[in-house]
């Protein structure tokens, strides 16, 4: 960027433009506070033509940071621990309230009703200091960040209330259904890895954390007798085994936080080859997250096994999966799975699933 006390009005007005159409681009595309803070930082330094930024976040108290992300030319930060505010310049931010700009420092607080954060830009000496249009461009790109990192904050906070309430109605869930048709506490974990592994979006990973947890309600209203049987199903108890996707589908389409979920917790047990229930959908049409959860669902089945199946060892399980590669499941996702798989600390991974056995 050139000096920006050599621009002209026209100049200055498209600079500033740009800088708040970058800033609404960036808010709008992430989805998770730590990610949009340290994008911003990044940002600033570009439009500041600068290679120092830091943006911290605040805690209620104003005498700590939650979040710190800090990017001191190609290198990068981050620091998301509780830390006590030591700096001069951001203690006085916070008293004061005010902007400061001295000659390479240019500093401001991030106000929304009250200080949550300090946007702190640093040039090189050798560089020309900052004059009032950086400052007045720098409370603008401020006000603007403002809104989406607030926005973020809200919805981080909406998030753990979702996801209190989905593990309060897991827990009744599983009270109902026997611990040997549970899944281990890692089975979340590593669907979201295969969904990583693919490259998802972030609010298909959250989807599909939901759908983990909740993919088998349906079995609440599957007899205890049908359900904790150890010889083999008859095929109308099978028939009713196999409604329990519908089952749990209907339970949870009220709730508006799950609809994108509903589609997995529906198709999680179609097959690839078009051979599954309910709807013996095939390839494609099955939704991508249903097809993820496939490939995990049987595998911890194989590995912790069932009453009715004797479990196998990782090494096995990993070649049956394999084996029904493009018949049972999507090769895509398989191949996803095989990447993970070898990421896994096979031991830490069957005491967790130990613990319901």
């Amino acid at each position: 960027m050139t000096k920006n006390n050599s621009l002209s009005s026209g100049k200055k007005y498209k600079t500033v433009i740009s800088a708040v159409h970058a800033i609404y681009r960036l808010v709008n595309s992430t989805y998770e506070l730590r990610d949009l803070v340290l994008r911003l930082v990044r940002l600033v330094c570009q439009i500041f033509n600068s290679r120092y930024c830091v943006i911290t976040m605040l805690d209620t108290t104003k005498e700590y940071s939650l979040l710190k992300c800090i990017v001191i030319g190609k290198k990068k930060y981050v620091i998301d621990k509780k830390t006590k505010i030591t700096n001069r310049i951001e203690k006085k931010i916070i008293k004061k309230l005010s902007a400061i700009r001295q000659d390479d420092l240019l500093a401001i607080p991030l106000v929304c009703e009250d200080i949550t954060g300090i946007i702190m830009v640093k040039r090189d000496k050798k560089d020309l200091p900052f004059d009032k249009f950086d400052q007045e461009m720098l409370m603008t790109v401020g006000e603007q960040a403002i809104i989406g990192i607030k926005a973020l904050q809200l919805y981080e906070e909406q998030q753990k209330i979702v996801l209190g309430s989905i593990k309060s109605l897991v827990t009744l869930l599983d009270a109902r259904v026997p611990q040997e048709y549970t899944h281990s506490p890692y089975f979340s974990h590593l669907v979201m890895m295969i969904a990583r592994q693919m490259r998802l979006d972030e609010k298909q990973v959250e989807s599909l954390k939901y759908a983990s947890m909740l993919h088998d309600a349906g079995k609440v209203d599957i007899p205890l007798e049908i359900l904790t049987k150890t010889s083999k199903l008859t095929p109308q108890e099978y028939k009713i085994i196999k409604k329990h996707p519908v089952i749990g589908a209907q339970i949870l389409r009220h709730l508006q936080v799950l609809r994108p979920a509903i589609p997995i917790i529906m198709h999680h047990h179609e097959k690839y080859n078009g051979t599954g229930y309910p709807s013996r959908l095939k390839k494609g049409q099955i939704p991508l997250g249903a097809r993820v959860m496939a490939v995990a669902d049987a595998f911890e089945a194989m590995v912790y096994g069932r009453p009715y199946r004797e479990r196998m060892d990782i090494p096995a399980a990993v070649k049956e999966i394999k084996r029904k590669s493009s018949t049972q499941f999507d090769p895509k996702v398989v191949e996803a799975f095989l990447r993970v798989v070898k990421k896994i600390k096979t031991k830490k991974y069957l005491q967790e699933g130990d613990k319901k056995l």
